[in-house]
């Protein structure tokens, strides 16, 4: 009998696939007015191209927030932000938006994924860590 799998025994980029689609499929992520329109970074000069990106950041963030406890919007500014080009000028990091993760914090939160943690940050809930297992699951019984 084989152990159960879990997020970290999967490739990250195989689960962030998996579980933005199983967001999409479940539906209950509201997508925001500005979603088709919205940059990810101000230094970022289009928006994605990736009619899904939305789903594909919040299984990110999921993914995240499993991995390490205690990760808020600044974290993840950090973590997706990149390098500015400035032109003739040399390029200096950038953060990335702070709308778009915080908005992916409320709607797993309203989704009972994650929570707030009380040290600050969030952290994710028995049922989000659930979640995300069987997700994890299904991609090694597919391989």
């Amino acid at each position: 009998m084989e152990a159960a799998r879990t997020v970290k025994d999967v490739s990250p980029h195989e689960f962030t696939k998996a579980y933005a689609g199983h967001l999409k499929r479940s539906g209950k992520i509201e997508l925001p007015p500005w979603v088709d329109i919205a940059k990810t970074s101000v230094a970022k000069e289009l928006a994605p191209y990736d009619p899904d990106w939305y789903y594909i950041r919040a299984a990110s963030i999921a993914r995240k927030i499993y991995l390490k406890q205690g990760l808020g919007v600044g974290a993840f500014q950090r973590i997706y932000g990149g390098s500015k080009r400035n032109g003739s000028c040399p390029p200096h990091f950038c953060k990335s938006s702070g709308s778009v993760a915080r908005h992916i914090l409320q709607q797993l939160q309203k989704m009972g994924i994650v929570d707030i943690d009380p040290k600050g940050g969030r952290r994710i809930t028995s049922q989000g860590q659930r979640d995300l297992d069987q997700v994890a699951g299904r991609i090694t019984v597919a391989l």
